[in-house]
């Protein structure tokens, strides 16, 4: 079932100033776990040491106390990880690491640069050796090559003048945290203070797990400068639309975040209110499909003025692999995560409520699971528009020719997954659902188009997302 989802990107956290920061920044790795399960790490100073831990697996199995009391110091940063650019090897684990002439760099990244394959060639002609296949190495190596800049700061606008593409930023040196925002603006970073020190995460929610104080986001094209002296700002480039990743508000951010000044919940029961008014049919009873599908399904119930119930269960102690039987069980990659209610679907009228349909198999399957356990009929409703591109900006998705929407009219599509009737929101309304005036937003997954132009290889039309664009 995993397949049948965008995957999470990354999460980025950071602490500066407090004695127990590797210990924040587990809790804060451990609130942005939605974002990346392949991973994690941790690298924390003192004033003379640098401390690192990192390993594949959730953060709960990878920090125990003993690990945790070994990442000593008043400043650390961490990172989750999903791979989408170089592959899930231990060495691509973050947050880096390096020293070099200047002193001691550490850095973790969310999102992916889109020039990386052609900056990391230029640097292999010229003598650099690389540690990892990760387009994140590339900025520690620019930064490094500077040999005409003495101030960190100055290495860091320097090297973000070179890459593209999308990323959310944090980087420790010595005495200094920093937090940088692509000039779009496409993936989420926040600021936030804990009494006297300072915090950076990709979502909201790490800071009240931590009783930390949010203060401001980190503006797309921005610069924060962290030092026990307080926080200053520096632009790195110049003020472009913004284009903040939509599907931040529809799937991938935790509900209980901010970001950009939009609650997530709240945004996705305003979705769900606006496909009832485009979508509305009659029905019994509107059923999410857990857990992403629950907020907009109450808005959608609240709207429709329909009863909303838990008609499907989802088991939340299933991790990443699990074994299949020998004898084939028909939909188990969906029932070992998800079960149908018969008492509360016999008979019914059904309205399912998900995020998303990428390849459309896993729809099939639950609409069929619905069917068994008794429904009537079984309308599905997707509080996304159809998913007809790739995305080229950190997040996991499959090729054109293997989204349901980008082959298929809607119904072809409703036959495909064996629903009495399929509805999506339209661009505009999620666009007016989230606040169309409040920001801009990338949503080239449903239109196509792209922020940073696209460039197809001749070579191979299937290389790697990140060879694929350049700014227009």
């Amino acid at each position: 079932m995993n397949d049948e989802r965008f995957h999470d990107e990354c999460g980025v956290f950071g602490v500066l100033g407090h004695p127990e920061a590797a210990n924040l920044t587990y809790l804060g790795l451990y609130a942005l776990q939605h974002r990346g399960q392949e991973a994690a790490g941790i690298v924390s100073y003192d004033e003379t040491t640098t401390y690192s831990n990192r390993a594949r697996g959730l953060v709960s199995d990878i920090f125990s106390q003993e690990v945790l009391d070994g990442l000593k110091g008043d400043r650390a940063i961490g990172h989750v990880r999903y791979s989408t650019a170089g592959g899930g090897a231990i060495r691509n684990i973050q947050p880096f690491v390096v020293d070099y002439l200047r002193g001691t760099l550490s850095i973790a990244h969310n999102g992916n640069l889109t020039n990386a394959e052609a900056i990391r060639r230029e640097l292999e002609e010229t003598g650099s050796i690389f540690q990892s296949t990760m387009d994140t190495e590339v900025i520690v190596h620019l930064l490094a090559r500077d040999a005409g800049t003495q101030s960190i700061d100055d290495r860091i606008v320097h090297a973000l003048g070179r890459i593209q593409g999308a990323y959310s930023l944090v980087l420790m040196s010595n005495n200094r945290m920093f937090g940088v925002r692509d000039p779009h603006g496409f993936r989420p970073l926040s600021l936030g203070k804990l009494g006297d020190a300072w915090v950076l995460s990709s979502e909201t929610c790490a800071f009240d797990l931590i009783d930390a104080e949010f203060v401001r986001d980190v503006e797309p094209g921005e610069m924060v400068i962290i030092t026990r002296d307080g926080v200053t700002s520096r632009r790195f480039a110049p003020q472009i639309p913004r284009r903040l990743c939509i599907f931040e508000y529809v799937y991938f951010a935790r509900p209980d975040s901010t970001i950009d000044g939009v609650n997530v919940y709240m945004a996705r029961k305003e979705v769900g209110r606006r496909l009832a008014l485009e979508h509305p049919i009659e029905a019994d009873l509107v059923v999410p499909v857990p857990d992403s599908g629950v907020a907009a399904a109450i808005g959608y119930a609240e709207q429709a003025g329909l009863p909303l119930d838990l008609g499907l269960i989802r088991n939340h102690y299933v991790g990443r692999t699990f074994i299949e039987p020998k004898q084939s069980i028909r939909n188990f990659g969906v029932k070992i995560k998800l079960n149908a209610n018969p008492e509360l679907l016999k008979g019914k009228r059904v309205i399912l409520v998900d995020d998303s349909i990428v390849r459309g198999t896993t729809s099939k399957k639950i609409v069929r699971m619905v069917r068994d356990a008794g429904a009537a009929e079984v309308h599905m409703r997707i509080s996304s528009p159809p998913t007809t591109n790739p995305c080229f900006y950190g997040i996991d998705t499959p090729n054109r020719e293997e989204l349901l929407a980008a082959n298929n009219t809607l119904e072809q599509m409703q036959a495909f997954i064996e629903a009495d009737s399929l509805g999506y929101i339209s661009v505009n309304g999620l666009h007016e659902a989230v606040g169309q005036d409040s920001a801009g937003y990338c949503d080239a997954c449903f239109t196509g188009d792209y922020p940073v132009g696209v460039i197809t290889p001749i070579d191979n039309e299937k290389r790697h997302q990140r060879m694929l664009f350049e700014y227009r």
